[in-house]
């Protein structure tokens, strides 16, 4: 059993495992930190950008200026944001038999795998998965097809360039394996290999292994994943949370006897409290408002948002926030808000009631209806004339660098009245205001990230006991940044297999066992025999046939009919040394000299001058050309043994 790294990304995994004689891909998560490396693609026209100055090595001998660009002491690329991608030399991507998808933000990178390499299989998701993982992309593909640029830059990516620019562009990894956003097209092409499953369902896998996902408590539809054969059980861990918020609760019993346990995804905020960044939001929000300050919150359009309006409904009256308008602004906001309230059966059992009440599961409903919160898919058209301010805007990309957020810092960043709260944690949030500096608005860093943290995945390792486990190496270590904090790694006996970009693992346990079916007609005609009380065994002569990873035991008359011979009886049992003895001598055999040995005994019966190795597993009669007594002491023998 072998496992394939392809992302060196800890929360946007990519692996692949052979097991079984089945490849299967465990995520396919896109790395979109590459894109702080480029300037931020405005919807209108910015004459600050626009009049940045080009990069020129300080001996004059790189030229790159339309390339790159300088802004506040650091160099961004001027082109359309690239991403990236998977590894994908590891190995023929093309052998992969089935994806299997663990929550939306970990299928960016489908379109990749699945148009591009020669992929025929199947992909295995959750309908919330899918359906929000489709809205991500699509919103994706439309921040970057509104703001088209017609130069590329790719002399940049030359090793002896790039060796040669100030970092980060320096220090980025694999830079000519970047690539720009794919088409809705492909979009589309790739969701249609999509296969929904549900929470439990079992589905086999060419006979070979039964695959199921579990609820993993993260967002609407997450899922951990249970890959076993008949003997052998794998489970992939990724992006699990313990915490109470909208979605089902994580299913953790089923985890239980597992060989070998992958895990990823956990939390990339371990020192941060989700509950005490929503009051840090609340509160940062409310004062800003109050001094007459907007607050833009960079966001995806799906998960994390739902539970800060969520929030927000409970603390507008209290903070008196009630005549402030709450705007969330994406290609795709009013589908995902309609998303949220249509998955009741993937929702925590507190708001699957509310939809039998009636009741919409989610109170931004209700915030809609009173128009507290107006959605738009983008500040054209109708948000142009009916914006006010001071308000508090919900838009994307969190990165800064494409989407609505990008005219909106343009818009707000020069005054100190107004303030940015970053709630997701995905991009360094200094990284993300770089190519904006220098900036007078205010910066609130609330990082919300609701997965599993080191004290938390302790625990349920110690419940569900995986003989090994398998991690990222970031795991295996405390943060550069906090080095002195052990608590902040995983400490597990034995020692988890640690896994890097590009690595690839040989899991350490060997399949031992295979399941072989019996025909009934084959079975009714077995003889058993009791060799001890309570066991019985019978001899089987036959065919064994393979189909499909499927084995059968077949009578042998079906195929060679005319060839079957009457099988030779098996023995079982031990010769008794105390009985053989007497046996020999009643049948005038009294010379014999007994020596004992590591298997047994040797019995060397003098007169005839003969062995006799009695041993636990076999016994050996030695005698020169004299059959008859050798055949009398085969009789002997054989009257101590049972055969079956």
């Amino acid at each position: 059993m072998k496992l394939y790294c392809l992302s060196g990304h800890p929360t946007l995994p990519c692996n692949v495992l052979k097991f079984k004689s089945t490849t299967i891909m465990l995520d396919c998560g896109l790395d979109t930190t590459s894109v702080l490396n480029f300037l931020p693609l405005p919807l209108v026209h910015s004459p600050r950008l626009s009049k940045l100055p080009g990069w020129v090595s300080k001996d004059g001998t790189v030229n790159l200026e339309k390339e790159l660009k300088e802004c506040a002491g650091r160099v961004f690329v001027d082109s359309q944001p690239e991403f990236c991608l998977p590894e994908r030399e590891l190995l023929d991507l093309s052998t992969i038999d089935v994806i299997l998808i663990s929550n939306y933000h970990c299928m960016m990178a489908l379109p990749y795998i699945t148009e591009h390499t020669g992929f025929t299989g199947t992909v295995y998701a959750t309908e919330p998965t899918l359906q929000i993982g489709r809205l991500l992309m699509e919103e994706l593909v439309n921040f970057m097809e509104r703001v088209p640029k017609a130069q590329s830059a790719t002399c940049w990516k030359n090793k002896e360039i790039q060796r040669m620019l100030p970092g980060p562009l320096k220090d980025a990894v694999d830079v000519w394996t970047w690539k720009r956003c794919y088409s809705m097209q492909e979009v589309n092409s790739a969701l249609s290999k999509v296969q929904l499953v549900g929470y439990s369902q079992k589905v086999e896998l060419f006979g070979a292994v039964q695959i199921s996902p579990l609820s993993s408590g993260y967002s609407l539809g997450s899922s951990n994943w249970i890959i076993q054969s008949h003997h052998e059980k794998v489970s992939y861990v990724s992006g699990s949370s313990l915490l109470t918020t909208h979605p089902q609760p994580m299913d953790q019993s089923s985890l239980k006897n597992s060989d070998v346990l992958i895990l990823t995804g956990l939390t990339q905020m371990p020192t941060a409290n989700p509950d005490g960044m929503l009051g840090e939001f609340c509160s940062n929000l409310a004062m800003t408002i109050r001094a007459g300050g907007n607050v833009l919150v960079p966001c995806y359009s799906s998960g994390v948002i739902y539970d800060l309006l969520e929030c927000l409904y409970q603390f507008i009256e209290s903070a008196s926030l009630g005549t402030t308008p709450f705007y969330f602004i994406s290609p795709v906001a009013n589908s995902s808000l309609e998303f949220s309230q249509i998955f009741a059966e993937w929702l925590c059992h507190n708001k699957q009631t509310k939809v039998y009440l009636p009741e919409p599961p989610f109170p931004h409903a209700e915030l809609i209806q009173t128009n507290k919160l107006k959605h738009y898919p983008s500040i054209h058209g109708d948000f142009s004339s009916e914006f006010r301010q001071p308000c508090v805007v919900f838009t994307g990309h969190p990165s800064l660098r494409f989407g609505d957020v990008v005219h909106f810092m343009e818009l707000w960043g020069k005054s100190s009245l107004n303030t940015i709260i970053f709630t997701e944690p995905d991009f360094s949030y200094l990284d993300a205001l770089a190519p904006y500096q220098p900036l007078a608005m205010k910066c609130v860093y609330c990082p919300i990230d609701t997965r599993l943290n080191f004290h938390q995945v302790s625990k349920l390792l110690k419940e569900v006991q995986p003989v090994h486990v398998v991690c990222p190496e970031q795991y295996t270590q405390p943060p550069l940044t906090q080095s002195h904090r052990s608590d902040l790694m995983l400490e597990l006996q034995p020692p988890p297999m640690p896994y890097r970009r590009c690595s690839v693992l040989n899991l350490p346990f060997r399949r031992r066992y295979e399941r072989v079916y019996i025909l009934p007609e084959l079975a009714n005609s077995l003889v058993p025999s009791e060799i001890k009380p309570g066991i019985s065994v019978a001899t089987v002569s036959a065919v064994l046939h393979s189909k499909d990873n499927k084995h059968t035991l077949q009578s042998t008359n079906v195929f060679l009919p005319c060839l079957v011979l009457a099988p030779k009886p098996l023995l079982s049992g031990a010769v008794p040394l105390e009985a053989f003895l007497a046996t020999l001598q009643k049948h005038g055999i009294t010379e014999v000299k007994v020596e004992e040995t590591a298997d047994g005994h040797i019995l060397h019966l003098q007169a005839e001058d003969t062995l006799i190795q009695l041993e636990e597993d076999g016994t050996h009669i030695v005698c020169d050309n004299n059959e008859p007594l050798r055949t009398t002491l085969r009789d002997l023998v054989l009257r101590f043994l049972q055969k079956l």
